[in-house]
């Protein structure tokens, strides 16, 4: 199986890097190939410039980065994507990545009657969304509205037909205990060592 794995945190001493480490781990315990998308290390520009905008509406793709990530989530069979949740949502670098990426022409195509969508991407069995917040799981369902699940999960994953996602929401970070991180990461582990 080729997972794909799309992070986004800028500081490689962070909890986010440490479950990168755990998920990429457990691949390699299960034989799998792997590759990762690093945002920040790449440099991606998340900025949906007016020639972004116009490939939209045209559903061709202007930006070369935006292009070759979109072929390599084409030959992936599970997609992983790991970032923070900051102000409730996803940091502004994977919602550019979502903007131009995850764009009509590349990963999905728009139906007959124009706002149904279908997925151009054969391959993909799996998707995993791995996220951390410090906002407890309760106080971010129903004060915040599970704006990722809202958002990323329903409004674009299932929207342009990604199917078999699974969300791993690790809350309240900062408050828990060296213990329970450690517990999360071998979770994490074990789950990618046995898909």
């Amino acid at each position: 199986m080729k997972t794909l794995i799309i992070y986004n945190h800028p500081y490689k001493e962070s909890y986010n890097h440490a479950i990168l480490e755990s998920v990429i781990k457990g691949i390699k315990k299960a034989h799998g190939d792997y590759e990762v998308i690093d945002l920040d290390k790449e440099n991606f520009n998340p900025v949906m410039t007016s020639a972004d905008l116009l490939g939209f509406v045209k559903h061709q793709a202007v930006d070369p980065m935006a292009i070759s990530y979109a072929e390599k989530i084409r030959k992936a069979d599970h997609l992983v994507f790991i970032f923070p949740i900051w102000w409730e949502l996803m940091p502004a670098m994977l919602k550019g990545f979502i903007d131009k990426v995850i764009y009509p022409g590349l990963t999905y195509d728009y139906k007959e009657n124009g706002l149904s969508m279908s997925s151009r991407l054969e391959k993909l069995k799996f998707t995993t969304v791995i996220t951390t917040m410090n906002t407890p799981k309760i106080m971010y369902k129903f004060t915040y509205g599970n704006a990722v699940k809202k958002a990323l999960i329903k409004g674009t994953f299932k929207k342009t037909g990604m199917k078999n996602i699974k969300w791993i929401s690790l809350n309240m970070v900062k408050m828990s205990t060296a213990q329970k991180r450690q517990k999360w990461l071998k979770n994490i582990e074990y789950k990618f060592a046995k898909i």
